[in-house]
């Protein structure tokens, strides 16, 4: 009489393999969108956040900021965020305020003047919209 073996035969463990292979090939894809889509979510709310900060420093102090590190100076943003698409607080591209834009103390110049006016995304490519992170 034979002793019943344990173990699962090499049948077994290729088909369970089979599924899991199958079940990691549909949820993958969707998670990676997910992150990409978290990212871009996070992307809008902090530029959201830092537009607002520049805003409120402007009604403030009459002028906008010379750079993102003075909101951080002046208690308007705790510290600035980074580009959740860079994972870097360094890409930000500011935009300098128009030249008819009054400032406390006036240029003699109609050039555009230093500041931050607004903020972008200094991220390369485009978003799940189609349109560049750089435009948003």
């Amino acid at each position: 009489m034979r002793k019943p073996q344990n173990g699962f035969t090499l049948i077994e463990l290729l088909v369970v393999m089979a599924i899991i292979a199958t079940l990691l090939s549909i949820a993958v894809p969707r998670y990676f969108h997910s992150l990409d889509k978290s990212k871009e979510a996070i992307l809008l709310q902090d530029l959201e956040i830092m537009r607002d900060a520049i805003d409120k420093y402007y009604g403030d102090n009459a002028h906008y900021p010379d750079t993102l590190d003075d909101l951080v100076d002046q208690k308007y943003l705790r510290k600035i965020p980074p580009d959740p698409i860079t994972d870097s607080p360094t890409t930000w591209v500011t935009t300098p305020p128009p030249a008819d834009t009054p400032k406390a103390t006036p240029s003699t110049d109609n050039t555009a003047k230093e500041g931050v006016y607004d903020i972008h995304s200094g991220a390369v490519g485009n978003g799940s919209n189609g349109t560049p992170y750089s435009t948003w």
